[in-house]
């Protein structure tokens, strides 16, 4: 029986807000739209079934909203706010060519979507899986009678066997589910138990192992770390600004499993609220530090962030003199990019014009995005990185080496090339955190020293990623092969961070884990390690 862990509530110290809406129909903000909830019941048939009693409460892990955070009373006027409704309401041009193949028809419950529809955010919105129930009518459409057990299918499962494994997975996971309409249509159905995006989001119980035992939920130590709630400062000269903890879609590897996302059975979340006043906590810190000059905003997801936040914050740190970097984190790239193709909804508007007001204040915007295999590149995420090369965005990649989804060269080479090929700068291959509930995703600091090695001369130098492990403990980003010291037989490497200093980091010596189950001479242990 999995212990529940409860995180201490914290009480938020100021009103919520909401910035004024703009009229514009451009925006995708309106009411309406934030109450929408995943229905994908529409159109399924559950030949009358009730739902099964393993799926547990089906009202669990379902959150206020599914567009973006609840806010309430407008911010103060920024001086550019007056143009604001203009500026949404000017879509970014670009031209989608329309005879394109149509993936998402392949999901019988979607297979007479238009490609128009499917590029709509607002019906991307309305189609999200979230939560159990919905989860299992929308596996119950999707799944084949049978699957394959293994990967040369001589054993086959029964879909009711294997909807089972996945909800007994969500029951002990530390992330609730949600999967957008486009991540959804990136799987193989007739192979899911295989298939690599279902890895990273529909856990499995039978391929779940036993934590290791320095897994924790706050690896990194963010919590200690942040001088006010929803900020990490750990580097001298940068910051990490948390303005919300909603996504588009949930990782089961989030590294913020302490507070992404809805409450499981197995976490109450520290939730990070858009309070104004934890806003302004964060923006009065960041300016009374000189020495800060780089802001990462993040959460949660920066797709989560309405058009009028997005400029906001934008405006708020190109305002700041210190303030000469900032980059907003989003995986919506990789898990809904129709929003940035979609004409009638502001939020890529917005992100152009900070852009551009960035540069003419001499500063620089970028966005960090998050693809961890070539499967889920499309034409359409495709098209949206093009729009934004074409608007002078800089986009940049930060993938999570996860075993079973990009853990050997083909994989990861294909990845980092095809980035390259649509202008989206791989900036980082991280090892996988030490987090709770991830021990059958992580892999041997090995896996990626062996990665690196065949991987660097193949591409470009400004092409190749930095492969790196964020160390356990809050000691930051070191490259992976900069250990000090690597015992295989033990799996302990360790890690010295002489820049980060603070809370008495001084001269500490961190160190990461191997997986127990990947340990030589462990009985019993994986033994499909990638041959590099």
């Amino acid at each position: 029986m999995l212990s529940r862990i409860v995180r201490p509530n914290r009480v938020a110290r100021g009103p919520a807000f909401r910035p004024k809406p703009v009229l514009s129909r451009m925006t995708g903000s309106s009411p309406r739209l934030q109450a929408q909830v995943a229905d994908v019941s529409k159109g399924i048939d559950t030949a009358g079934r009730p739902l099964p009693a393993f799926i547990g409460n089906p009202n669990t892990q379902m959150e206020p909203s599914v567009v973006g955070p609840t806010i309430g009373t407008p911010p103060p006027v920024s001086p550019g706010a007056v143009r604001l409704e203009n500026i949404l309401a000017t879509p970014v041009t670009f031209g989608i060519q329309r005879d394109r193949d149509e993936f998402w028809r392949k999901v019988p419950v979607w297979a007479d979507v238009t490609a128009k529809d499917f590029l709509s955010y607002r019906w991307s919105v309305a189609n999200t899986v979230q939560g159990t129930a919905k989860l299992f009518k929308f596996l119950q459409a999707m799944v084949p009678e049978e699957v394959p057990l293994d990967k040369l299918g001589m054993q086959m499962q029964s879909r009711d066997e294997f909807i089972k494994d996945v909800l007994d997975g969500v029951a002990a996971a530390t992330m609730a589910i949600r999967m957008t309409p486009y991540i959804l249509s990136r799987v193989n159905w007739q192979d899911p138990r295989h298939d690599p995006i279902v890895r990273q989001f529909l856990p499995m119980k039978s391929i779940m192992l036993p934590d290791h035992p320095k897994l924790t939920l706050d690896s990194l130590h963010e919590t200690a770390d942040s001088p006010v709630k929803g900020l990490v400062h750990r580097y001298t000269d940068k910051a990490l600004f948390l303005p919300t903890s909603v996504c588009p879609t949930y990782c089961m590897f989030c590294t913020r499993s302490y507070a992404v996302g809805a409450d499981t059975d197995t976490v109450t979340k520290a939730s990070l609220k858009p309070t104004r006043r934890r806003w302004e906590e964060a923006f009065a810190y960041i300016e009374s530090r000189p020495e800060l000059q780089d802001i990462v905003v993040s959460g949660g997801d920066s797709y989560y962030l309405q058009p009028e936040q997005l400029t906001l914050i934008g405006e708020r740190l190109i305002s700041m003199p210190n303030i000469k970097r900032f980059r907003f984190a989003s995986k919506g790239l990789a898990v809904a990019p129709t929003r940035v193709l979609d004409e009638y909804d502001g939020w890529v508007n917005a992100l152009v014009d900070i852009s551009n007001k960035a540069k003419k204040a001499g500063k620089s915007m970028a966005l960090h995005t998050h693809f961890n295999n070539p499967n889920e590149i499309s034409w359409i995420s495709s098209d949206a990185t093009q729009k934004l090369f074409e608007n002078g965005v800089m986009v940049r990649n930060q993938t999570v080496l996860l075993r079973g989804v990009n853990d050997d060269y083909e994989t990861m080479s294909t990845l980092i090339r095809q980035l390259a090929d649509n202008n989206i700068t791989p900036y980082y291959v991280y090892q996988c955190d030490m987090v709770e509930r991830v021990e059958h995703l992580r892999t041997p600091l090995q896996t990626i020293l062996d990665l690196e090695a065949k991987i660097r001369g193949s591409i470009a130098g400004f092409m190749t990623p930095s492969f790196v492990v964020d160390l356990p403990g809050g000691g930051g980003k070191r490259l992976a092969c900069s250990y000090q010291n690597y015992d295989r037989e033990t799996g302990v490497s360790t890690f010295m961070a002489p820049a980060v200093r603070g809370r008495d980091k001084a001269n500490k010596v961190y160190e990461y884990y191997d997986p127990v189950g990947m340990l030589p001479g462990v009985s019993g242990r994986v033994t499909n390690k990638p041959s590099i």
